[in-house]
């Protein structure tokens, strides 16, 4: 949703985010909200800002989000608060799963399909009935809605069994009651230690904003994604929003509060290892990928928008390969590299510590403050050949080989070290052209102000003239293995002397071209409708067709809002992929029969004189498809016309909302409250304590210790400060800005302190099997102890911004943190661990966190 829609919900719940801190221009749309009578609700660790200003303050301990979402399920469920007319009608609350699934309730934490064995689940039980979900081949392959992959092809065969009255035990309506029965009240207060009365409130609040003339909206930040059942913690988000009727609506979704200006578009246009631009799969080797063929024939969808998966993968390689890409040699798709399985950056780590990766380009990140278990990530950038770093200051990615703690520690010297840095000065956003992509998808063209000093250049820059020199350097080679390089487009019209390639080019060619040899005879391509897999079009990102759909015309330039008196839609501020549409799956806004819910709730609706579906927005619908639009099976048809008028997740093969998701996920159908791997308690649930699919790298330069373990018995979060940028380069680098933060802290309950002797300002010590730390006390009643199972439980927070270089300084937070991570992104869990602490400074020959130490303790 986008931003400034949150202006029109009628309630607001903020969790796994301090979002009047660190996302306050969206936040005061929240408040225009509160101003017109919403309810604001917030569920944190800790009081904080966001806290302050909301109606509602629920505190909730740290890696029990599931639970507290579990409990407004229930809620609903229970007290029949879901929006019938919308749930029935726009998901799959009504379908039919096989006879032998057992849910996670009746197999003790465990859904049927675990095979102890390979510590992963088979598919086959969550299927609907009738139907077969073959699993992924892949070890770590992402298998989610937006790749369905061969997992769909099932819904050729007709409409998916469903029991529309719900009476049937095996529809997913009554699946969710029995599997949400556990979550209640007293339970929800027993895992998360928020106290049932102010849950309630919570829950009942919320629940209010549904029904054709109220809408509510959730945001998110990665204090929800930061954990081993992060996706599943959205996914529980995502259950109470579809039964809930808010999703495609005005004031109604789920907004992820990115925690960057530009992390949406660095996952569209990927940083990531699983993902070709659009979201499109990587090719894998060990996956039925050999050919173009092979890799279309188990990707694309029969039913469904991704049913035109194959003109936006032809249209990418003939963007990249030019006119090398025919259809004779596959359109060149021999030649991308295919991954093996998790190269996300917590194995890639280990990967280096190993000697497995010899070289690494650092751009955009400071992984010895950023990545977990800092320790190890400074001694496997010690094990690399070469490490390229880019950035505008030294960082102390750069600066380990010197500065860092095996160094100061004396377990080694900067001779010990073999790797060989190269430091670049990089330009920052101000002297360097090109675009953000924010939260909500809005595509924002910024413009060079000045140029970066001295030697600076843009990272552009870099990657241009290093594909430059690496094609000169292939140039003459005849092996197989370099065709890729050299055949490469790579024809960007430079903008000045120095060599800088003008960035609107490249956002040409992501936007999409029709295909010409002749760069002067390309014309740019305005939808993506107008794709076509003959190699007649290229595109570099299919999503964002449109942000540039004249040669002359760059639609993320424009700045023209709404007037006070239009729709609020804002259509012609910037560009939001796809094709411009602020509110996705808005053909939801309309009921079946195409007519708005309610006035005060209108957004599209279908207008019969002209046979087309008309609104404020950007329809995200067949554009003359007709509500009353039905499949005829016995023609089989595939694509869009396999989705009844009705069916608005057009994403999704049978265009329902996933209440229940019976391929795509590797930890279950439905969101389960597993404990954090490291927990002050058991489970109260189940036998299952924790996710019994997550990535645990259990090492000894990544020890975990088990649940409960006495050394370590506080709860501890790390978080951001207003006044810090992430790892903090940009903010600890400034005199101006390092001065609002000057140095590190944590924050300790007064509780906690009282016990434990420590005053306002002392030096604590915090201590986990990673390594240990030394920090200044905040004792402050914005985090609470807990009564959990009897036992009081505390809870420390840690801001993670700091590092040795720069004005603010402090020790590193992620030395305390582990290589831990989701099962389904590989994203590590560092908002919930355990730690030790104690009154008093690390000894001057006592290591800060060496490894060996600091596990032989308790051994």
């Amino acid at each position: 949703m986008p931003q400034w829609d949150l202006a029109n919900s009628d309630a607001i719940l903020v969790m796994g985010s301090n979002m009047a801190e660190n996302h306050p221009i969206a936040f005061r749309f929240a408040l225009q909200a509160k101003e017109k009578g919403a309810a604001l609700f917030h569920a944190d660790p800790r009081f904080t800002r966001t806290s302050a200003l909301v109606d509602t303050y629920a505190p909730v301990r740290a890696g029990t989000d599931i639970a507290f979402l579990g409990g407004i399920i229930r809620h609903i469920l229970e007290n029949n608060l879901w929006f019938r007319d919308y749930a029935l009608n726009y998901t799959n609350i009504s379908t039919i799963i096989e006879d032998d699934f057992l849910d996670a309730n009746q197999n003790d934490g465990k859904f049927s399909g675990w095979s102890e064995k390979k510590k992963s689940y088979e598919y086959d039980s969550w299927q609907y009935k009738g139907e077969f979900v073959p699993s992924s081949l892949a070890e770590h392959f992402v298998n989610t809605t937006e790749s369905f992959s061969d997992c769909t092809k099932r819904l050729k065969k007709g409409p998916t069994p469903k029991d529309e009255t719900l009476q049937d035990p095996r529809c997913v309506y009554q699946i969710l009651k029995r599997h949400f029965s556990v979550y209640t009240p007293e339970m929800v207060e027993r895992v998360t230690g928020c106290p049932k009365e102010t849950f309630l409130a919570v829950a009942d609040g919320f629940c209010r904003a549904s029904g054709p003339e109220r809408t509510g909206a959730i945001c998110y930040a990665v204090g929800w994604t930061h954990h081993s059942t992060g996706v599943q913690i959205i996914r529980a988000a995502a259950i109470i929003q579809l039964l809930l009727g808010n999703v495609g609506r005005p004031g109604g979704g789920i907004l992820a509060l990115r925690g960057h200006s530009s992390i949406q578009g660095s996952t569209d246009i990927p940083t990531l290892y699983n993902l070709l631009p659009g979201y499109l799969p990587q090719p894998h080797a060990h996956k039925p990928h050999g050919t173009l063929q092979d890799y279309i024939d188990h990707e694309a969808t029969p039913t469904g928008w991704w049913h035109n998966f194959p003109k936006y993968m032809v249209s990418l390689l003939r963007a990249w390969y030019g006119e090398a890409a025919m259809k004779e040699n596959g359109w060149c798709f021999e030649m991308l590299p295919k991954i093996l399985g998790d190269h996300s950056q917590l194995p890639m780590t280990l990967a280096m510590q190993d000697g497995l990766i010899r070289g690494m380009f650092l751009m955009g990140q400071n992984p010895a403050v950023g990545g977990s278990n800092s320790r190890l990530v400074q001694s496997a950038l010690g094990k690399l050949d070469w490490l390229v770093v880019t950035d505008f200051t030294e960082t102390e990615s750069a600066s380990f080989w010197y500065e860092g703690h095996a160094v100061r520690s004396g377990e080694l010297t900067p001779q010990d070290i073999g790797t060989e840095i190269f430091l670049l000065p990089t330009s920052l956003a101000g002297e360097k052209a090109g675009t953000f992509t924010n939260t909500h998808r809005l595509i924002q063209w910024h413009d060079k102000v000045v140029d970066g000093p001295g030697d600076s250049r843009s990272d552009l820059w870099f990657i241009y003239q290093l594909g430059r020199r690496l094609k000169a350097l292939y140039a003459n080679s005849a092996a197989v293995k370099d065709q890729g390089i050299r055949y490469l487009t790579w024809d960007y019209p430079e903008a000045d002397g120095k060599g800088e390639p003008d960035a609107e080019a490249v956002l040409k060619e992501i936007n999409g071209y029709t295909w010409s040899p002749d760069p002067a005879q390309r014309q740019q391509i305005p939808d993506f409708k107008e794709l076509k897999d003959d190699g007649s079009t290229a595109c570099g990102c299919w999503i964002y067709t449109g942000v540039f759909p004249k040669n002359d015309f760059n639609h993320a330039r424009s700045r023209k809002a709404d007037g006070a008196d239009g729709p609020g839609t804002h259509l012609q501020w910037a560009f939001a992929w796809p094709s411009n549409r602020r509110t996705l799956v808005n053909r939801a806004a309309a009921d079946p029969s195409g007519k708005p819910w309610s006035e005060r709730k209108k957004l599209v609706w279908w207008d019969e004189e002209k046979g087309e579906w008309a609104g404020t927005d950007a329809v995200d619908f067949s554009k003359n498809k007709r509500p009353d639009y039905a499949p005829d099976w016995s023609t089989e048809p595939s694509g869009m016309d396999a989705l009844c008028g009705t069916d608005p997740f057009i994403m999704i093969a049978d265009g329902r909302g996933a209440l229940f998701v019976p391929s795509g996920l590797k930890d279950g159908p439905l969101p389960t409250h597993y404990e954090p791997v490291e927990s002050p308690v058991r489970n109260p649930l189940y036998a299952q304590q924790q996710n019994p699919t997550a990535k645990i790298w259990d090492r000894p330069d990544n020890p975990i210790h088990p649940p409960g373990d006495p050394r370590y018995p506080y709860a501890l979060t790390t978080y951001r400060l207003t006044e810090h940028h992430s790892g903090g380069t940009p903010t600890r680098s400034v005199a101006s800005t390092a001065e609002l933060q000057p140095e590190g802290f944590c924050e300790i309950p007064p509780e906690l302190a009282a016990e434990l002797g420590i005053g306002m300002l002392d030096w604590v010590v915090l201590s986990t099997p990673r390594g240990q730390i030394e920090t200044k006390a905040m004792v402050t009643e914005r985090l609470r102890p807990f009564a959990i199972d009897g036992r009081r439980i505390y809870q420390i927070g840690l801001p993670w911004h700091f590092g040795w270089k720069g004005f603010a300084t402090g020790d590193i937070a992620n030395v305390l943190t582990a290589a831990i991570g989701d099962p389904n992104t590989g994203m590590h869990e560092n908002k919930a661990l355990t730690c030790g602490l104690r009154p008093g400074r690390l000894a001057p020959d006592e290591p800060r966190g060496r490894l060996r130490d600091v596990r032989q303790e308790g051994d």
